[in-house]
């Protein structure tokens, strides 16, 4: 199960140093305020946001850097913002703002944090919503609108 000390952000080098400078750790940083880690790492209000979303995404069990990111492109900075959101809604407007339709556990991870901004429970992971999204996608499919190409697709090759 994840928990705070496997939290990894990209931080600038500057950034490392302000933490080391106030002797914060990085699985501390959801326990800040924006604008007081926004001080204390001296950046900007909109970076200290991004910070904490990313820091306080990973709190959430079998949540990574990668998957939090996700979450701050589509706009959101908080668990708060994703509570009564709908897991399957959030997935149709991430394909539509990538362009290209993901790999379905991705959906299984909005369900998750939709799930734990509700109730905090700390005992699921993404894979316990595999069939609900199954059952889901069976009984109401995909939006007309959902993007052709998937994301395999768009992988280029090295």
């Amino acid at each position: 199960m994840k928990n705070k000390t496997n939290i990894k952000l990209p931080l600038t080098d500057i950034e490392k140093a302000n933490l080391r400078k106030n002797k914060i750790k990085i699985a501390n940083i959801p326990d800040f305020a924006t604008d007081e880690l926004g001080v204390l790492l001296n950046v900007t209000m909109e970076r200290a946001k991004e910070i904490h979303a990313l820091a306080e995404f990973q709190t959430v069990p079998s949540v990574g850097i990668k998957f939090a990111e996700d979450l701050v492109f589509l706009g959101y900075y908080s668990l708060y913002q994703l509570k009564n959101k709908d897991g399957a809604k959030l997935t149709d407007e991430y394909e539509h703002k990538k362009g290209y339709w993901v790999d379905p556990c991705v959906e299984d991870q909005f369900r998750l944090v939709v799930n734990f901004a509700n109730t905090k429970d700390k005992t699921k992971t993404w894979w316990d919503f595999t069939e609900e999204r199954k059952n889901f996608r069976t009984e109401n499919g995909y939006p007309k609108s959902r993007p052709q190409q998937a994301w395999h697709e768009t992988v280029v090759l090295k």
